[in-house]
């Protein structure tokens, strides 16, 4: 399971309005590709279709997709959003990765 905090709900919300998804009946789709510089990558993106093979989730009111292969690197990883001095952007705290890099967009296991 994916869980979304408060902050990264509102976030959501907005720009997935913004870029014309609807957050009661849209998804957000995470993945986990190879590249960065540590090895994995997060993909984060709005969609409004799944597939068979998709895990679904909600949490927060946020409803969210994963492929078969991704879920397994993201079991009980938390989706936060930050807008302080170190950088603007989505986090994803997530409790399977080893090592991170310095952006926190990729890591390893």
């Amino acid at each position: 399971m994916i869980k979304v905090s408060e902050t990264a709900k509102k976030k959501v919300v907005e720009l997935m309005q913004e870029d014309g998804f609807d957050p009661t009946t849209d998804y957000i789709r995470v993945g986990v590709k190879s590249g960065g510089c540590s090895g994995l990558s997060y993909d984060l993106k709005f969609d409004k279709e799944k597939v068979e093979e998709d895990k679904v989730f909600e949490d927060n009111g946020v409803q969210i997709i994963v492929d078969k292969k991704s879920f397994l690197y993201l079991i009980g990883t938390t989706l936060e959003y930050s807008g302080g001095l170190n950088g603007t952007g989505f986090v994803f705290n997530n409790p399977n990765a080893n090592r991170t890099c310095g952006c926190g967009e990729s890591f390893s296991l």
